[in-house]
């Protein structure tokens, strides 16, 4: 666990001491992280400080250094608590602009603080930048947008700051405090929802899962799972088995989260182990727009941090640094069969003597001893692995592999089955997620299990028996193995994602089951928290975006990759996204999803999530009272779809592009055009007024 800040102390405390003894007491708590130009900037800040607060050196108030917003991975450099108001001020030593950057850096810590800092909720929150060295002050004092008490980023100079915060206590009226106040606000219940990448970087940084989570329902269950999932790898490590887990969870409830933490948490152990020690994890994925998001934003973390410390540190050698323990499957993959003797004969794999040199303990396995295949639901059958491998890949460019004897799931237990010592997969599975074509289902993971590896520990979610798991039939494939066990800490019930409205993923589940009635009812218990509304005009949809959002927070147009006939709306779905710089670069990137002109698709999306979204609902999938109507666009006109497998893979589609906001969406179901055959307003009025009819707002 960090430090939840370095300094705290009443405002009378520290006017009263000296600068070099307030100085040592940061330094101490700092535990030798930060460069010489930060530490000489304390000096400063301190000096600042204690000149601005004498006027306020007798009242009960609070002034805290470095305070912790893990969910960043960031601290604020001074938080003041007076006359109950909460000041977070970001200083910049020696900086005489503002930039537009650091704005929205001091406004992430006040919306951090307002929405997961439980004893911020209904304070006033007043972010402040101090660019010592400006000319010029902020005047205008001001709310945001929203009616949360968050005042827009004030700018000030170091000469300044005093006035400021004397207009700001003028302007709320603001009465002196009790002794008790604040007595607690330093040391609140911290509990947030971080984006998957920002869970991520805090991980790298050695946060702890629960220095990043909420401590409630959803927290208290991935820290569970979590913790289980530790268990059992060390358990199979002290045993000598080899174990799989099957952790389910609803959309957003942190399974993605889960497997990094297993990772990371393998890595950085790693690190003080021998060379002949080391007990590995690797975390494989075949979502590429996820490996690639996820190692990007990594990477640049890393090379951040090195710089801050002087450090040299190009974007190539953190990415290599990330990819030890976040891979694409297809290179873990491609890895093994690099190994296998061919032609492949007798439908049996073998390992190639001249290709392989056995390990004393891994065999001819891969260094690590826990794979963790995220998705493990989407991993391909045999007849889709086989007929791919044959072909030399999809474009026919790799060394081609004929009469390949098994699924991917079998393939992949085979790998880590080679191993002399033990192994541990955990297989990160989500329910009604599979939107593509060859993808096998959990069921190939427990059929491959029970006749291929019976001497494997089996270690299930009591739901992967639920329907959407495996097409109900688990409880038949696991019921005559002895070494399977059903656990309570396997599943993740709470999303995450939606931390205004927890229940999303469970609306979204009735809207397209097409139940009206629980979906309207549902949807009346959150719509005030987490807004879901409806439009027909693009650009009011991308006007409502951008007044939502406010710091840093992303947004973004997502469609189905089935919505070909929203080019007249300027979104072709052909057109693939630089899938990194839509995620991670800023606003005047034009390849950014702020910029909304590139639309992301399910495939692009799955497993990552956006503040806010706009899911533009083409004529692919229509609304019917007798069900919905699934289309694809072939040559020039709508084609029925008409197999059930291709029908559900397109209603996953729309499940997981419902299920990618954080904090709300904006649906825009066009008006289509009479004059255009593949347009026309009845491919598009009757979803329109199905979800109206739900309840939800148009605008």
């Amino acid at each position: 666990m960090i430090n939840r800040y370095f300094y705290r102390a009443s405002l009378s405390v520290f006017i009263n001491s000296s600068v070099d003894a307030i100085f040592g007491s940061i330094s101490r708590n700092d535990e030798g992280d930060s460069i010489a130009e930060q530490k000489f900037a304390w000096s400063e800040e301190i000096e600042i400080m204690q000149s601005v607060l004498r006027p306020w050196k007798e009242e009960n108030g609070e002034i805290i250094f470095e305070y912790s917003i893990p969910r960043l991975g960031k601290r604020i450099d001074v938080v003041l608590l007076l006359r109950g108001i909460v000041f977070t001020i970001e200083f910049k030593a020696g900086q005489n602009t503002y930039l537009q950057a650091d704005m929205e850096q001091v406004l992430d810590y006040a919306l951090d603080l307002k929405n997961f800092h439980l004893d911020s909720h209904k304070r006033i929150i007043v972010p402040i930048l101090v660019a010592t060295e400006a000319k010029q002050s902020s005047h205008e004092l001001c709310f945001s947008v929203y009616d949360d008490h968050i005042y827009n980023p004030l700018l000030t100079n170091n000469d300044n700051l005093k006035e400021l915060i004397e207009a700001v206590i003028e302007r709320e009226n603001a009465q002196p405090s009790s002794i008790s106040e604040f007595s607690e606000w330093a040391i609140s219940r911290y509990s947030p929802t971080p984006t998957i990448i920002e869970a991520a970087s805090a991980l790298y940084q050695n946060h702890s899962v629960e220095d990043i989570t909420r401590h409630e329902a959803a927290g208290a269950a991935l820290e569970d799972t979590t913790q289980f999932v530790l268990d059992v790898i060390n358990h199979s490590k002290e045993h000598k088995e080899k174990s799989i887990c099957f952790v389910t969870g609803v959309p957003g409830a942190g399974k993605t989260l889960v497997g990094l933490n297993v990772a990371i948490q393998q890595s950085i152990k790693a690190e003080n182990e021998t060379e002949g020690e080391r007990n590995l994890a690797v975390y494989l994925s075949g979502n590429d727009p996820l490996v690639k998001v996820l190692t990007a934003a990594l990477a640049k973390d890393k090379q951040r941090r090195e710089h801050e410390k002087g450090n040299k540190c190009n974007i190539t050698d953190a990415k290599r640094e990330v990819s030890q323990f976040i891979q694409i499957i297809h290179r873990y993959r491609g890895n093994m069969l690099a190994k296998i003797k061919l032609p492949i004969t007798n439908a049996r794999l073998e390992i190639d003597a001249t290709k392989s040199v056995a390990h004393q303990t891994a065999g001819h396995g891969e260094v690590e001893h826990v794979a963790i295949f995220d998705e493990a639901q989407r991993s391909w059958d045999l007849e889709h692995l086989a007929g791919w491998l044959a072909r030399g890949g999809s474009r026919g460019g790799m060394k081609k592999v004929p009469n390949f004897p098994m699924s991917e799931a079998e393939f992949l237990i085979w790998s880590l089955d080679l191993r002399k010592d033990w192994a541990v997969i955990v297989c990160l599975v989500g329910g009604g997620q599979e939107i593509n074509t060859g993808e096998a289902g959990i069921g190939e993971w427990i059929r491959a299990v029970n006749e291929t590896f019976p001497n494997w520990k089996v270690y299930l979610s009591k739901h992967l028996t639920d329907k959407e798991y495996a097409e109900g039939n688990v409880a038949e494939l696991v019921s005559h193995n002895p070494n399977a066990l059903q656990v309570d800490q396997l599943h993740l019930a709470v999303s995450m994602r939606s931390f205004r409205a927890e229940n999303m993923s469970k609306f979204v589940h009735y809207v397209l089951d097409r139940d009206i009635e629980q979906a309207k009812k549902l949807y009346k218990s959150f719509k005030d928290k987490y807004p879901v509304v409806l439009t027909r005009d693009l650009d009011k949809a991308k006007k409502w975006l951008e007044e939502k959002a406010r710091g840093s927070e992303r947004y973004g147009i997502v469609v189905s990759s089935q919505a070909y006939r929203l080019k007249p709306l300027a979104i072709d779905v052909r057109l693939q996204p630089d899938i990194e710089s839509w995620f991670l670069a800023d606003k005047m990137d034009v390849r950014s999803s702020l910029f909304l002109e590139d639309a992301a698709t399910e495939f692009d999306i799955q497993g990552l999530e956006l503040d806010w979204t706009c899911l533009v609902w083409d004529g692919d999938f229509r609304y019917t009272p007798d069900g919905w109507d699934h289309n694809a666009f072939r040559g020039s006109k709508w084609m029925k779809i008409r197999q059930a497998e291709a029908q559900s893979y397109q209603l996953n589609a729309y499940r997981v592009l419902m299920t990618r906001a954080r904090q709300g969406m904006i649906i825009c179901v066009p008006n289509g055009n009479p004059d255009d055959h593949t347009r026309l307003p009845i491919f598009y009025n009757s979803t329109y007024f199905y979800l109206k009819s739900i309840g939800l707002e148009e605008i």
